[in-house]
């Protein structure tokens, strides 16, 4: 684009959609960004009306687009929003279960291939063009524009339950204020004549119980309601209250927290490691982690798994990542960011998997001592009556069973073994392994509410550590809680221009009433549901329209050279080949075993048998396989509705022959067209240079048009939907380079 030209002409066969390097090659890169700025609309009579837009205005003032404080609070939030849960409890599980050390190959090198450069896509996106996922994808392409919106729907589906299980962490957190801990055994029960131990938890555990019983009241099944459970719902709505008064103010009352929420897990896992490495058996749980199993890692399940674990960590196609990092400077370095970010949260990963297996070593320990001393009892009571005594090695005291160790105990059935090869069965005798503990993987709920607390009853002062984990894991959720509801709220107000606060309430309220689903006895079943189903393909069909509108529509030629006025340098171009060929197709073949994977498993769920004391997997019902169906169908159908609107003129996308939207030094300028007058050949007219900085694009274009002398009725120029291909630079004095 010529930089001294008088006024700039469009011909009917160029190109109409500006990069997004002319839509904000002349703004200040001053911090300061509620300055005062001034608003030109000339209607249709060629009069001018100036507005004067400032800090906290509404209908003619409107507020600018805040900014974040600090880079270090930027960064605490990005990482806060890809830290999360699944830090802790999924990606243990899936190391243990795919090769132990040797599963971290595959994790790397996808998150080389596909992690850092979609993460780093979105952040280039939000931070060029700033504005939320739905203006994002409007201004790209507005046949595109319902990928904001799927994003969006996403991101409410996953708020709905994943705010619960920050609910489950209050409820335990507050339960943990005891000695000893409520779970820390079976309770008994009293009748007229007798005491006994409650039979569901004898036939489980005193942590399993606690779990299902008293903490969820779990039903038999996902038909069976049972009302609601009184106990979660209060810890519910404190959950959305927290997440409300945190999100009110937007990024001045989000950011503030995450300085807190972002670091305090880490001063929890470091201390976790570090009591947990003092403890007995906390290095066989860490050996047996990292122990490779090479030959699992050619297995395509692995890098399947690897791939979406990669995918989800980084919070890929939730609108978050992309609503953070569009209120950063326009000059802001976000390759670093990316790199910095995606690795920070590889390494918290693997920082949780040494604590959480340090731990579970202690525990398998404690279980296997537990498991000798109970088989070698067995054996003194055999002695003489199916085992000799003859057989018992010398060395090994039978007299006093608490002596005996694993490894006397291994010798010793190793010995009767050998001699009783056919009745050895039936001696009843069990192999007390630490290996097949630590075996027993598991993951979610199971590993925090579970497996973890067991361990911690087991610790000295286990209230203190009871307290701090599950504040961390308050934390951890309530970081990814502030990315995914920014993802919901910045492109709302970025289109429709509502008050941030009001937004905040009713959203909160809203998730809160739907919330209630699940909070009821079979509560559990829907979150298991809701994860399943509403957030995994959508999200990556989601992603691939992502990739495909940077590399394919907009042009990734150009995109490069946004990137490369945007940092002062251009990219390597190992980025150009990743997002133009491999990415999409890695993401391609992602979605089709994903797919097979679904069609393959029918849907099914875990569910507690109170009877029995057990979990047995059951089938959804009818009602539940429509439930899940429609939760996917939901959460991605604004994108075909929306390209359908925009295809058949429904909703017409070339309305910038209604308003083109100028960005000049100091102002916005907009002209609407003249009747009889060529939109693409109109000329845009402006006053001279303000001397205050320039605005941030977008929150000061909304405005209703009069509909003048073409009778076009009234219309919310939302910059980035109807009118995201109208963006033409205004005419320019000259001026040296660097004040553009």
């Amino acid at each position: 684009m010529p930089k001294n030209s008088k006024a700039v002409k469009r011909e009917l066969d160029d190109d109409v959609t500006e990069s997004v390097k002319d839509l904000l090659s002349n703004e200040d890169a001053c911090d300061n960004s509620f300055k005062k700025s001034s608003l030109i609309v000339n209607n249709h009579d060629g009069e001018g009306k100036e507005c004067d837009v400032e800090e906290g205005g509404s209908d003619g003032e409107e507020e600018e687009r805040p900014a974040w404080n600090s880079k270090l609070q930027y960064i605490l939030a990005q990482v806060g929003f890809s830290v999360g849960l699944g830090n802790v409890w999924r990606f243990p599980y899936l190391c243990q279960k795919n090769g132990g050390g040797a599963y971290l190959v595959p994790y790397l090198i996808l998150l080389i291939l596909i992690g850092i450069p979609l993460f780093f896509l979105e952040l280039a996106v939000g931070q060029r063009i700033r504005r939320g996922s739905i203006g994002v994808w409007n201004y790209i392409s507005p046949r595109l524009g319902g990928i904001g919106f799927a994003s969006c729907v996403v991101c409410f589906f996953v708020a709905l339950y994943y705010n619960v299980i920050i609910g489950w962490s209050l409820f335990y957190f507050s339960q943990s204020f005891q000695q000893p801990l409520p779970w820390n055994e079976c309770p008994l029960v009293k009748n007229k004549t007798s005491t006994y131990v409650e039979p569901e938890c004898e036939k489980s555990s005193a942590t399993t119980y606690y779990w299902y019983r008293e903490a969820l009241d779990i039903s038999n099944s996902i038909s069976e309601g049972g009302g609601l459970n009184w106990k979660m719902t209060l810890c519910l709505l404190a959950a959305w209250l927290m997440v409300c008064l945190a999100m009110i103010k937007g990024i001045q009352s989000s950011g503030k927290v995450m300085y807190f929420s972002s670091l305090f897990p880490y001063v929890v896992l470091i201390c976790f490691l570090i009591r947990a490495l003092l403890l007995k058996g906390s290095v066989d749980g860490i050996r047996h982690m990292f122990t490779p199993k090479l030959e699992i890692m050619l297995e395509a399940k692995v890098w399947r798994e690897a791939a979406t674990q990669v995918f989800f960590a980084l919070g890929l196609g939730f609108g978050g990542v992309i609503a953070f990092s569009s209120y950063n400077k326009r000059n802001n370095n976000c390759h670093f960011d990316a790199v910095l970010v995606s690795f920070i949260n590889f390494f918290t990963s693997v920082l949780a998997t040494l604590v959480v297996f340090a731990v579970l070593g202690f525990k398998a320990n404690i279980l296997n001592s537990k498991c000798v001393a109970l088989n070698t009892n067995k054996i003194v009571a055999l002695l003489g009556n199916g085992i000799e005594a003859n057989l018992i090695p010398h060395h090994i005291n039978l007299t006093q069973v608490s002596q005996v160790s694993a490894e006397d105990y291994h010798q010793m059935t190793e010995i009767i073994r050998g001699v009783k090869e056919d009745d050895y069965e039936k001696l009843g005798l069990e192999s007390c392994s630490i290996e097949e503990e630590l075996n027993k993987a598991v993951q979610g709920t199971g590993l925090a509410f579970i497996a973890f607390t067991e361990a911690m009853t087991h610790f000295p002062a286990s209230p203190f550590w009871s307290v701090m984990f599950f504040l961390m894991l308050v934390n951890l959720g309530l970081g990814s809680m502030f990315g995914t509801i920014e993802g919901i709220l910045t492109p709302l107000i970025d289109t429709f221009k509502v008050r941030k606060e009001f937004l905040t309430v009713g959203c909160c309220v809203l998730a809160f009433s739907i919330g209630l689903l699940f909070v009821q006895r079979s509560g559990n079943y829907f979150v298991a549901m809701f994860d399943d189903y509403s957030a995994t393909l959508p999200l990556l069909i989601v992603v691939i329209l992502e990739n495909v509108a940077i590399a394919w529509v907009y042009g990734i030629d150009k995109f490069f050279e946004d990137l490369k006025d945007m940092l002062g340098f251009t990219p390597f171009r190992f980025y150009y080949y990743m997002w133009k060929f491999i990415t999409p197709i890695l993401l391609l073949v992602l979605l089709g075993s994903s797919l097979i994977q679904l069609i393959m498993t029918p849907p099914s769920y875990s569910a507690w048998i109170q009877e029995e004391a057990k979990e047995q997997t059951l089938r959804f019902p009818p009602w539940g396989i429509f439930v899940c169906i429609s939760l996917v169908v939901m959460a991605i159908m604004p994108v075909p509705v929306v390209f359908g609107l925009r295809y058949f003129n429904i909703i017409d996308e070339n309305t910038s022959g209604l308003s083109t939207v100028s960005y000049k030094k100091g102002r916005i300028i907009k002209e609407s067209a003249r009747p009889g007058e060529d939109d693409d050949t109109s000329l845009i007219q402006g006053k001279s240079p303000s001397e205050a900085p320039s605005p941030m694009p977008g929150n000061s274009i909304y405005r209703k048009q009069s509909g003048g002398g073409s009778g076009a009725p009234d219309a919310d120029t939302a910059p980035n939907g109807r009118y995201g291909i109208g963006y033409l630079m205004a005419d320019m004095p000259d001026m040296p380079e660097s004040d553009l």
